[in-house]
C-alpha cells in the first residue's frame, strides 16, 4: 500500500553506514588517527529496527502471597517506521528460563498503543505504546540481576536489505538490588478484599500518565481495599447510597512512622456506582494525606471521608498505628474504599509506584477471578473463591489482586 519505506529522525538511509553520512574514506582515516576512537572489538552488528525500545522504570523485587518474587515494570516501544508495524510477540528472559511469553491475542491484553481507543498490537506510523510485564521467579529461586526483553515485529512491506519483513527487537531491564519497604495493616479486622492490586493489567497497573512532560506510574503496586462483611458481602440495599457499604467510615491508620507533607480535605462524596466526571487532577486522590516515611518512599491515603482527617496537620509526626482518618467515596471513586500506595515522591500522581509488603496480616480466601469480582459489584452478593488457601498467617509479603485478608491494626 505504500511504495517507500522510511525511518522516522534516520536522515541517512540510503547507505548502511548509519553511524555517519561521510564517506567510507574519511571514515577510515578517522579510525586510524592515534587520536580518535580505540580499536575495534567484536561486538554485535548495528542493524535498523523497526521499533525501538525502553523501560520506564527498573523493577524492584518483591514477594507476593502467590509465592513469587514479581518484577514488575511497563516497556515503551516505539515505531520508527513510516509504515505500520505489528507486535507479533514479547518475551522476558532471565538467561535460559523465560519469565513471560506473550504470543498472538496475549500481545493485545498486555498492550496499550498511544492514542487507540480500541485494543491493537499494529502500530501506526511513528506510534508509540507500553507494554506491561510482571515477571516472576519461585520464592526459593535466585532473583536476576536483569531480564532480556524480546519483541517480535513484521512490518507490512520489507525494504531490503534494510528493512526485513520480520525482526526481533532486543533490550535490557536492569532489576534493583533494592529491599520493598516494610509497612503496617492501613485497617482493622476481617474480610478485607484487595481489588486492583499487583500484578495485572488492573486500572491501578495501567495509569501510567503523562504529567508534566514525564510519564509516571505512582499506581503501579496501588490496593483499593474494600470490605465483605461476615456473609461476604459488599454491599446490601440500594448500590448508589454510601450507608448500603457497611464499611463506610471505618478507621484508617498509620501504616509506619513518618512526617506528614500533604492533607487534603473539604470535597464531597461522590455517588458510588457512578464514575465521577469532570475532576482536576488534583481532585482524583479525593480527601487525602501522603505521609513521608523515610528513605524516599511516601505513603498515599486516598479518598477519606470530608472533615475526619482535622485533626491531621501538616508537619505532624505520625506513628505506626495512629488513626489518622475515616475511609469514604471522595475523588475518583464508584465505591467506597482506602486507595494505598506507596511512591517515590509526595505527588500522589506525578510519581513513581513502588513496591511494598505488610508485616503480618492472614489471608483467608483468594476470590476466583473476574467474573466473580463482577458478580460481587454487581449484586453485592458473596463472591465464589479459589482452593483453600494453605498457610494463612503471612508474613512480609504483599497482598495480591483478589485476595481476602485479616489484619491486626491501632494501638
Amino acid at each position: 500500500m505504500r511504495p517507500t519505506v522510511k525511518l522516522l529522525g534516520i536522515a541517512c538511509v540510503a547507505t548502511l553506514a548509519l553511524v555517519s553520512c561521510s564517506d567510507s574514506e574519511s571514515d577510515n582515516t578517522s579510525g586510524s588517527s592515534s587520536t580518535g576512537s580505540p580499536p575495534i572489538t567484536e561486538t554485535t552488528p548495528a542493524k535498523i529496527t523497526a521499533v525501538v525500545v525502553s523501560t520506564l522504570a527498573d523493577p524492584i523485587p518483591v514477594l507476593g502471597t502467590d509465592n513469587r518474587v514479581h518484577m514488575a515494570y511497563e516497556l515503551t516501544v516505539t515505531n520508527t517506521l513510516s509504515q505500520p508495524t505489528t507486535i507479533t510477540g514479547v518475551t522476558a528472559s532471565a538467561g535460559d528460563e523465560v519469565l513471560v511469553e506473550l504470543q498472538g491475542d496475549q500481545v493485545g491484553q498486555w498492550m496499550r498503543p498511544f492514542g487507540a481507543t480500541e485494543l491493537s498490537t499494529t502500530l501506526t506510523p511513528g506510534q508509540g505504546s507500553r507494554i506491561w510485564i510482571d515477571a516472576s521467579v519461585p520464592a526459593e529461586a535466585e532473583t536476576p540481576t536483569q531480564i532480556e526483553n524480546e519483541i517480535s515485529v513484521e512490518v507490512a512491506q520489507e525494504d531490503l536489505p534494510l528493512v526485513t519483513k520480520t525482526m526481533t527487537v532486543s533490550s535490557l531491564t536492569p532489576v534493583q538490588d533494592k529491599t520493598p519497604v516494610t509497612i503496617a495493616p492501613p485497617l482493622d479486622g476481617a474480610g478485607w478484599l484487595d481489588g486492583n492490586g499487583c500484578c495485572g493489567m488492573t486500572a491501578h497497573r495501567t495509569a501510567v500518565s503523562p504529567l508534566n512532560g514525564e510519564y509516571h506510574a505512582p499506581e503501579r503496586f496501588a490496593i483499593d481495599f474494600v470490605k465483605l462483611d461476615a456473609e461476604g458481602r459488599l454491599f446490601t440495599g440500594d448500590v448508589t447510597q454510601t450507608s448500603s457499604y457497611a464499611y463506610f467510615g471505618t478507621d484508617i491508620y498509620a501504616v509506619a512512622d513518618g512526617k506528614v507533607v500533604a492533607v487534603v480535605d473539604g470535597l464531597n462524596e461522590q455517588i458510588p456506582s457512578v464514575t465521577p466526571t469532570g475532576l482536576p487532577v488534583d481532585q482524583y486522590a479525593g480527601n487525602h494525606i501522603v505521609q513521608d516515611i523515610g528513605n524516599g518512599h511516601y505513603v498515599l491515603y486516598a479518598h477519606m471521608q470530608p472533615g475526619s482527617m482535622s485533626a491531621i496537620k501538616v508537619g505532624q509526626d505520625l506513628t505506626t498505628g495512629d488513626m489518622i482518618g475515616l475511609l469514604g467515596n471522595t475523588g475518583n471513586t464508584d465505591a467506597p474504599h482506602l486507595h494505598l500506595h506507596v511512591m517515590d515522591g509526595p505527588d500522589p500522581l506525578a510519581s513513581n509506584g513502588l513496591p511494598f509488603v505488610i508485616d503480618s496480616f492472614t489471608l483467608d480466601n483468594v476470590v476466583a477471578g473476574d467474573d466473580a469480582i463482577e458478580a460481587l459489584i454487581t449484586t453485592g452478593n458473596p463472591p465464589a473463591y479459589g482452593p483453600p488457601v494453605s498457610d494463612p498467617e503471612r508474613k512480609d509479603e504483599m497482598p495480591m489482586t483478589y485476595d481476602v485478608m485479616t489484619f491486626s491494626a491501632g494501638k
